[in-house]
């Protein structure tokens, strides 16, 4: 069965950084656009970056975009998301998803259980 499975988060100081990990097993890893989806407290679900199968293609929301890097090892079965000059509001939980494209709309399959990441000092 498919299994996403994060790990990486805690608690950091603004500024500071720190790399989330997300191990799949269960499906062809190297097949599939992969996402990185956040939840802060009280808030909604926020798409925050993708990658394509190959990892020649990286998406970032302009929240995150220039902090953040999203990257694969298709032999290891892993992706990543290197968050560097962490702000408060980068405070959530942390989702790996895998991508499944249905009827031309790309849609979230399945999750990982996710990793809080708080960012205070």
């Amino acid at each position: 069965q498919v299994q996403l499975v994060e790990s990486g988060g805690g608690l950091v100081q603004p500024g500071g950084s720190l790399r989330l990990s997300c191990a799949a097993s269960g499906f062809t890893f190297s097949s599939y656009y992969m996402s990185w989806v956040r939840q802060a407290p009280g808030k909604g679900l926020e798409w925050v970056s993708s990658i394509t199968n190959d990892g020649s293609n990286t998406y970032y929301a302009d929240s995150v975009k220039g902090r953040f890097t999203i990257s694969r090892d298709n032999a290891k079965n892993t992706l990543y998301l290197q968050m560097n000059s962490l702000k408060s509001e980068d405070t959530a939980v942390y989702y790996c998803a895998k991508v499944e494209v249905v009827a031309g709309s790309e849609e979230y399959d399945y999750w990982g259980q996710g990793t809080q990441v708080t960012v205070s000092s």
